[in-house]
């Protein structure tokens, strides 16, 4: 790992951009704990190891799928409990709600580490999926709060590598979702997890996913054209 651990979660540093895009993501902030949720078991044991300690609880749930939530299916879950004032000390220094309270989402003090911030938020709110249609890499944020997905969009305008977004929509669920662009969403997808083993920082399952999306794409892209028939 190149970087030391940081000072604390309120830090500027690769390891906390990344807890909290997944707290902000999949998390609930409370004034005396909070807790994240992730399909991932190594991902849960890397956020409470950033954390300094947490609990972590796993169950096994049907969960509706984002776009059509007629349908489910079964996945792991584990929940990452942090108790402490950290919890509150979050919400504040980055507009996360609180109880009823509604968040703000102020990410700037983790600027210079967006691309784990992304990744964290990627992971936690985000899918990732091959479109077989297109040949082409698809890549979605959904939540139940559209001013956390406003930020996304933010996020993604400011960062490196082009990622031009459709317009946020309304999901059957009563969520909200958008999407990357499907010409931009490989390219983005390689710029997340660029630099993801330095630090151990992503959910093994997630980044497995997108890379068979892109290997899958890729493959597409490498089969000849069909020659035109004589005549």
């Amino acid at each position: 790992m190149s970087e030391t651990a940081p000072s604390g979660l309120l830090a500027s540093h690769p390891d906390t951009a990344y807890f909290w895009g997944h707290v902000a993501g999949a998390g609930d902030v409370t004034r005396d704990d909070l807790t994240v949720e992730t399909t991932d078991g190594t991902c849960a044991e890397r956020l409470a190891a950033i954390a300094g300690g947490g609990e972590i609880d796993h169950d096994r749930i049907d969960r509706p799928y984002a776009h059509d939530t007629d349908l489910t299916k079964a996945e792991d879950e584990y929940t990452v409990t942090v108790s402490g004032g950290v919890a509150a000390q979050g919400s504040a220094a980055f507009g996360l709600p609180t109880g009823e309270e509604r968040g703000g989402y102020r990410f700037d003090a983790l600027s210079e580490h967006r691309r784990q911030l992304l990744r964290g938020l990627l992971e936690s709110c985000g899918t990732v999926c091959f479109k077989s249609s297109a040949g082409v890499v698809g890549i979605s944020f959904v939540h139940d709060d559209r001013a956390l997905l406003e930020t996304v969009d933010q996020l993604l305008e400011a960062c490196p590598v082009d990622a031009p977004t459709g317009e946020i929509s309304a999901t059957s669920s009563g969520g909200y979702w958008f999407g990357i662009d499907d010409d931009a969403a490989g390219a983005f997808g390689e710029w997340v997890y660029d630099g993801s083993d330095d630090r151990d920082l992503f959910a093994p399952t997630r980044r497995r996913k997108l890379e068979q999306s892109l290997e899958r794409a890729a493959a597409l892209d490498a089969e000849p054209e069909p020659e035109a028939p004589d005549g």
